[in-house]
């Protein structure tokens, strides 16, 4: 695979910033039509589960959006911006600090699948629940689970939002999203396989259509070239793969 030039990173420079818009705004949409407008009735779940499901995939948008700002690539050319655009998506996403989440994000980069990778947890025979709480313990901290029972109380008696409105579609999107990043952009790259690891980054990325890819959970399933080529963003990962099987292809 060909390297990332100056070309690369110049495009790069708005189109990020474009789609942190997009999904932040259609997180906030989202949020306030849950907490507000939805009523949480048995005769309105054609409308309560897709909303939850699709904010949800905004949860992951938001998380998704910080991981590039972590690499530097949602902002390349501000890097202050960059990073402050990230730090406000990883609060939001459930209080976490941006730091701590990128220098642990450093260390799964640098050491993948291995016992100095706060991510892993013994790929080849522990469990999917089992890794899932070691992931979770190894991120979310007693004062983040304080602070996020203030805004729950904030968005209940301050908002004026439904106690069942907020955990309905504030906390459970938040919680699936987790796993949604957890499975697709975790377990799934970075189990060992019953060959064994076959790279040196430890990692293997998912056959899935760019379509699909998007879906599960913005292209982060395709780990492997993620790995390879860290400072390709999101949004230009798909496009990315294909156009290196593509040379591959056609390389005599």
């Amino acid at each position: 695979m060909r390297a990332i030039d100056h070309a690369d990173i110049v495009s790069f420079r708005w189109g990020g910033l474009v789609r942190a818009v997009i999904i932040s705004s259609a997180w906030l949409a989202l949020m306030i039509a849950g907490l507000l407008f939805v009523p949480v009735r048995v005769e309105w779940l054609g409308v309560i589960v897709p909303l939850v499901l699709l904010q949800a995939f905004t949860y992951t948008g938001l998380f998704i959006t910080a991981h590039d700002a972590m690499h530097g690539t949602l902002m390349p050319a501000h890097p202050r911006l960059n990073d402050l655009i990230g730090h406000l998506c990883v609060v939001l996403f459930a209080l976490f600090s941006y730091e701590k989440l990128r220098t642990k994000h450093a260390d799964h980069h640098r050491s993948p699948a291995s016992d100095d990778d706060p991510d892993y947890h013994d790929g080849k025979h522990s469990g999917l629940l089992a890794w899932y709480i070691h992931f979770m313990l190894e991120y979310v901290t007693l004062g983040q689970i304080l602070g996020m029972g203030v805004v729950f109380v904030t968005l209940w008696l301050g908002a004026g939002a439904r106690p069942e409105n907020v955990i309905l579609f504030w906390a459970v999107p938040a919680i699936l999203s987790t796993w949604q990043l957890f499975y697709f952009g975790t377990y799934l790259p970075h189990r060992q396989p019953s060959e064994g690891y076959t790279n040196r980054h430890r990692a293997q990325s998912n056959e899935y259509p760019p379509w699909l890819s998007f879906i599960t959970c913005y292209h982060f399933g395709y780990h492997l070239e993620h790995h390879e080529h860290p400072f390709v963003p999101w949004w230009k990962l798909g496009r990315w793969r294909s156009e290196q099987r593509s040379r591959l292809r056609t390389k005599p």
